[in-house]
């Protein structure tokens, strides 16, 4: 007698994806979308008519719209991706949540740390799935190095620096990128999120107790150092820092300090996290772990190959892991509000000449 167990046919539906905003992000988001068989772009926004076309011409995508509520009527649109500017991430996010959307939203969170509790409150009560575009969490080497960490192999970590450091590298020179009204900040919402949020994720700690920072904007303000991000606005305001300096006190007792420049003399451009604990030590984008053997410290190379560029990860993510498969995002609720508490609190320390506390 054969027993014969039964096939299950798991069928994976299409879920049905609109973009607000076109421009260099919301341009990667579709094209990772298209990559996905579990997902069609079935609608996109953006108040410029010339970036619509771009994207008709482009990616071939029909249903286009100037005022994004009219996208959120589409029965069709099941997920979101917001790529606005950082002032309009929590309304458009909140309205999207409102309307019966699973949202994709880009980094920064918010504007501030009552925006994004705002956003994750709206998420739980809509019954809707909110991810953060924190890319570097989807990259292969930032999730092996955190499970270094997570395994003991530095012990306790007591010291991180981070920095993500640009000579030139100012986006939209004169637009919302460097209008504080409208972006909030200006390095350090913009990259120093990535190396801020990769540091506390890969140390799996997220509580602050204080931070002592300093914010200079040395280029901006004439014109210099210009990126090839965004579109420049000739003549527009530039009132956000082009870098931002931080040392962070954690409630775990540890210290993490924070660099994040679109524009400097730095000796290179880099991007980096290096982590030293009572054990060991690691060294990022080397991918060095650092350890003690036969009572001598030595570097051995983490062998780590990136396979899949890391929005497409992320993409994946939100679409089948989060929509179609109900697992929870890895942009935790309290990881993202405790991690925006701590900018707000680099951007008043600033400000305020002095240490702050994080609350």
């Amino acid at each position: 007698m054969f027993l014969l167990k039964p096939f299950i046919m798991i069928y994976m539906k299409t879920v049905g994806v609109g973009v607000i905003g076109c421009g260099s992000i919301g341009k990667y988001h579709i094209d990772r979308c298209l990559k996905l068989s579990e997902a069609k772009v079935v609608a996109v926004c953006d108040i410029d008519k010339e970036a619509l076309k771009e994207v008709k011409e482009k990616f071939k995508i029909e249903n286009l719209y100037v005022d994004y509520h009219d996208l959120l009527d589409k029965k069709d649109v099941e997920a979101v991706v917001v790529s606005l500017p950082n002032y309009l991430h929590a309304p458009v996010t909140i309205d999207a949540l409102k309307a019966g959307k699973h949202v994709l939203c880009e980094k920064p969170p918010a504007l501030n740390a009552k925006q994004v509790e705002e956003m994750f409150v709206t998420s739980k009560k809509a019954g809707r799935k909110l991810v953060i575009g924190l890319t570097r969490r989807f990259s292969n080497a930032t999730r092996v190095l955190k499970k270094y960490v997570g395994d003991g192999a530095l012990g306790e970590v007591y010291l991180a620096k981070c920095g993500y450091l640009r000579r030139t590298g100012i986006p939209g020179m004169g637009s919302w990128f460097t209008t504080k009204a409208l972006a909030g900040s200006g390095a350090v919402f913009d990259i120093g999120v990535h190396a801020l949020d990769m540091t506390f994720w890969i140390m799996n700690d997220f509580k602050a107790e204080s931070v002592y920072a300093s914010t200079y904007a040395k280029f901006g303000p004439r014109g210099k150092a210009a990126g090839d991000w965004g579109k420049p606005v000739p003549g527009g305001p530039f009132n956000v820092e082009d870098l931002g300096i931080t040392l962070i006190k954690m409630k775990s007792g540890a210290t993490v300090y924070l660099e994040a420049a679109w524009a400097s003399f730095a000796p290179k451009a880099e991007f980096y996290v290096h982590l030293l604990g009572d054990a060991g030590g690691l060294d990022y984008p080397a991918m060095n772990l650092i350890t003690e053997e036969n009572g001598r410290i030595v570097t051995r190379k983490i062998e780590c190959e990136e396979k899949e560029d890391p929005y497409l990860v992320e993409m994946r993510h939100f679409i089948v892991d989060c929509i179609l498969k109900d697992e929870e995002p890895i942009t935790k609720p309290e990881e993202i509000i405790l991690l925006q508490k701590t900018l707000d609190a680099i951007l008043e320390s600033a400000e305020k000449g002095g240490e702050v506390k994080v609350h």
